[in-house]
């Protein structure tokens, strides 16, 4: 029997020199990348592609042939798609062991920096309600984004999902798409279906983790699993049930493509009809086709920053305020955005020393760094100033940081 790869181009040198005529189950592994390994009803390995400690860091799943080139395709279609998802590497098809034993198939997919499954996130005895909430809301608005684009999950649980922290909140990475579909577009009862798949494990999830003594004390899981439900209520009405305003405020239409905007999405299609009712007129707005990834993608093209989506609604924010401080007549956009980048946003995160790169995201570093602002403000009275700030933030809170349990390079971003 013949190995075969079949996979991205430029990955498959680096995924042939592993040893694919080794059952997955006896491959070694690094522990700071086991640790970080979320719970799988496969086995599941994390591993580099060679020895080098700066290498690209895969996940591997030993699966069936037919599974793994199925998921595979879900995967790459999601990512072409713009999906909060895993990108999918290979599949390998063939392996045998040196006594010629058939062993399973395997998918790769691309190790996501800075992330970790909800056991590692949930049992930090710094964990409130709040971050459980949080991590709830942000599973909730990846159903959401997956729905929107015609994907029936089949199997949505915190097991099957990855977390980064996202500025005061969460993003949540689909990272199993076994069971997952593809339509046209979703049903209401196609989606309930999702919703109730999801609410069953979320809760069981989360009761398995109240009953190892690691949840936040008094968490209810099914009120927590609710929650997770109500949320994904609101978010989908917001995008998707018409509003009715009034048709003599004339910036009703504005504010209401506003509030989808802080909500992070942009509105690509949108129907906008007066209608007179009992001798009175109405304005009724209604979403036809909306996109995620608002700020995230403004913020891209304006400076070429790739982040997390509230990540990104903080530096614009940031940069807001700096543009607003500029006398007339004010410069283009794009150069005071080169400015802010060169005066504000790179000053800050080259505070970072070499031994402590790769503990955070350079954008979730900005973030904190005007929060830690913010907090050591208050406390003197008076502003203590960005860089104040960050050299307190780097010497006290950094070191004591990790988001994810692999050091990686301090390219996490584009830069121009």
């Amino acid at each position: 029997m013949a190995l075969r790869i079949t996979g991205l181009g430029e990955e498959i040198a680096a995924v042939t020199g592993l040893p694919w005529n080794v059952s997955l189950e006896e491959w070694p592994e690094d522990p700071l990348l086991a640790e970080k390994r979320g719970i799988s009803r496969h086995i599941v390995r994390l591993v580099r592609s060679t020895d080098d400690p700066d290498s690209e860091v895969y996940a591997v799943k030993e699966t069936v042939s037919e599974f793994a080139n199925r998921e595979y395709k879900i995967l790459r279609e999601l990512t072409h798609l713009d999906a909060p998802n895993v990108q999918s590497i290979a599949v390998i098809e063939g392996r045998t062991n040196n006594a010629g034993e058939e062993l399973p198939c395997a998918l790769v997919t691309r190790f996501l920096p800075y992330s970790l499954p909800y056991r590692v996130v949930l049992s930090d005895k710094t964990v409130t309600a709040e971050d459980v909430t949080l991590m709830a809301n942000a599973l909730a608005l990846l159903l959401v984004r997956l729905h929107l684009l015609g994907f029936w999950w089949g199997d949505c649980s915190l097991s099957n999902t990855l977390f980064r922290r996202d500025a005061e909140g969460y993003a949540a990475y689909l990272v199993d798409a076994e069971t997952g579909e593809f339509q046209k577009s979703l049903s209401d009862g196609q989606r309930e279906h999702d919703l109730e798949i999801a609410h069953f494990n979320v809760a069981a999830e989360l009761e398995d983790l109240q009953l190892s003594g690691v949840l936040y004390p008094g968490l209810d899981p099914i009120r927590a699993s609710s929650a997770l439900i109500k949320r994904y209520h609101r978010l989908w009405g917001a995008l998707k049930d018409r509003q009715v305003l009034d048709p003599k405020d004339r910036h009703a239409v504005e504010r209401a493509m506003r509030q989808l905007h802080d909500l992070g999405f942009a509105v690509e299609e949108v129907s906008v009809v007066v209608q007179e009712s009992d001798g009175a007129e109405k304005l009724i707005f209604q979403p036809k086709l909306v996109a995620a990834g608002y700020h995230k993608n403004r913020l891209r093209e304006l400076m070429g920053l790739d982040t997390e989506e509230l990540q990104a609604k903080r530096l614009l924010a940031s940069f807001d305020r700096y543009r607003g401080r500029e006398k007339a007549p004010k410069s283009p956009i794009a150069e005071s955005a080169k400015r802010w980048l060169d005066e504000v946003f790179r000053p800050t995160v080259n505070q970072i020393p070499p031994e402590l790169e790769g503990r955070i995201e350079l954008a979730q570093f900005f973030h904190e760094v005007l929060e830690h602002r913010w907090y050591l403000s208050e406390k003197a009275g008076h502003d203590v100033g960005l860089e104040f700030a960050a050299k307190s933030y780097v010497a006290d809170v950094l070191p004591y940081r990790r988001d994810s349990g692999v050091d990686v390079r301090k390219d996490g971003m584009i830069q121009q």
